[in-house]
């Protein structure tokens, strides 16, 4: 009877293992977001920064579908999926979607086999941004046009006293001219905006020498062309 007491305790001890052991759980994860292909632009655009448009949320029957285009100018260079439906199917055509756009630069792509649902919800929230985009960049004034350029010229000093100009252009186009310094003196009071109005038309400094100003209107030419030659 001794003897069986270590066999009873190395069986309770053998099992013990058995009864602490838990076996996970299976789980299974599907990926919602995929991301998007990271491409950059090679064109010859003159846009420095990229503009990043979220189109619309379409519900379909699947589930929502939204885009995140990302622009260059007009070009497409990145799309990425904000929201898709919870599928296999979906998961596989994204990216294939994805390639497709980037490749048509626009939302006029084949139909993922499989995917119709999700590709139509795709194609509608896409062009929703590219119309966005469009919309936004027709809104926006020229690069040319879009800032104002105040330039001083240097003062020029002549027998009557010292001429300072100030212009302010408009991408290339003088839009107005101020005088910062001129001669006390009546002469120049009266020719100062004939001086404007001609600069105004000549776009220049070519213009015509006011009668009784001649002094002034040198020096307020040198003082313009230097203004104009400061802007480039």
């Amino acid at each position: 009877m001794k003897r069986a007491i270590p066999v009873v305790v190395l069986s309770i001890a053998g099992l013990v293992p058995v009864w602490l052991y838990e076996p996970s759980a299976g789980t299974s994860t599907v990926q919602v977001a995929t991301p998007a292909p990271s491409v950059s632009s090679s064109s010859g655009s003159s846009d420095s920064s990229s503009t990043v448009v979220s189109g619309p949320t379409v519900t379909t029957e699947k589930g929502p579908v939204q885009v995140e285009v990302t622009f260059a100018g007009q070009e497409i260079t990145a799309v990425k999926m904000l929201q898709q439906p919870n599928h296999p199917q979906t998961t596989a055509a994204v990216p294939k979607l994805i390639a497709e756009t980037l490749e048509a630069q626009s939302a006029d792509i084949d139909t993922v086999s499989g995917a119709t649902i999700t590709t139509e919800g795709y194609k509608e929230s896409l062009q929703a941004a590219i119309d966005e985009n469009a919309s936004a960049a027709s809104a926006a004034p020229s690069a040319s046009a879009a800032a104002s350029q105040v330039v001083a010229g240097p003062t020029v000093t002549t027998e009557k006293g010292p001429v300072q100009v100030e212009v302010t252009f408009e991408g290339d186009e003088i839009a107005a001219v101020r005088m910062l310094q001129q001669p006390n003196h009546p002469q120049t009071t009266a020719a100062v905006p004939k001086l404007i109005a001609e600069t105004l038309e000549a776009q220049s400094a070519d213009i015509d020498t006011v009668s009784g100003a001649t002094i002034t209107t040198e020096g307020y030419k040198e003082s313009l062309q230097a203004a104009i030659d400061a802007k480039g």
